[in-house]
């Protein structure tokens, strides 16, 4: 099969980080960490004295993680942390497998070499690294970095977006339950048979496997959700 010409891949620059950016950071950890619990209210005054800053700033926040599924922001009323959905997770869940195989296949037509594939690489033996020592916050950490290089690679923006706006719900979803399912060693085993797919140009491969895999990780998030509806509902 012809290679696909190589996407042209931007280095993000780091810049210092905003007010409305730091509130965005915070109230996010805030809501993963169950401190603004699912499907209670708060007002815009209350988190801001909260984060110790003015509202403008909590404002911008609220109103981009409203956009990406997170809370809502309700006239008069407040915000409202969205509670978790089994059913809302099924459906993100197949947008996301559809979109992040897709990205794998591209990256495998792309035909990298083992530099520009490092930090993939690297986020596999990291999460080895953390399966070993029973690590599971490091290892969420590393497969968010995995997921999120991938997709990367892929050098669509529209899905880069996409997949952007849609994966703090996943992630919420997946710390919620993170220490309810089975240790994620087959997780590791098909992250890296993805990886040799890329590394082989092998688009077929990486789409197929990444698609088994991320319908697998949909399948145990959302029954385990909809076992324990009434804790986390």
């Amino acid at each position: 099969m012809q290679k696909d010409i190589k996407p042209e891949l931007s280095t993000p620059v780091e810049k210092p980080i905003s007010s409305s950016q730091r509130a965005l950071v915070e109230l996010r950890s805030k809501i993963f960490a169950g401190e603004l619990a699912a499907g209670s209210d708060h007002l815009e005054s209350e988190l801001a004295t909260q984060l110790n800053m003015s509202r403008t700033p909590v404002r911008e926040a609220v109103l981009t993680l409203e956009s990406q599924g997170l809370l809502e922001l309700r006239p008069r009323k407040g915000v409202r942390i969205v509670p978790l959905s089994a059913d809302d997770m099924a459906e993100i869940y197949e947008v996301l497998t559809e979109l992040e195989s897709l990205a794998a296949e591209r990256a495998a037509l792309a035909a990298y070499d083992d530099a520009e594939l490092q930090e993939l690489a690297q986020a596999i033996d990291d999460m080895d690294v953390a399966i070993a020592r029973d690590d599971l916050d490091a290892w969420a950490e590393a497969d968010d970095r995995f997921h999120t290089e991938l997709v990367r690679l892929g050098g669509n923006s529209r899905v880069i977006s996409i997949v952007h706006m849609m994966s703090d719900q996943v992630r919420r979803a997946r710390t919620t339950t993170l220490f309810m399912r089975p240790l994620p060693t087959k997780s590791n085993e098909d992250h890296r048979k993805v990886l040799q797919a890329i590394k082989r140009g092998d688009g077929d491969c990486a789409r197929i496997t990444h698609r088994s895999h991320r319908r697998e990780a949909k399948k145990i998030i959302v029954e385990l959700l909809q076992k324990h509806r009434l804790r986390f509902l």
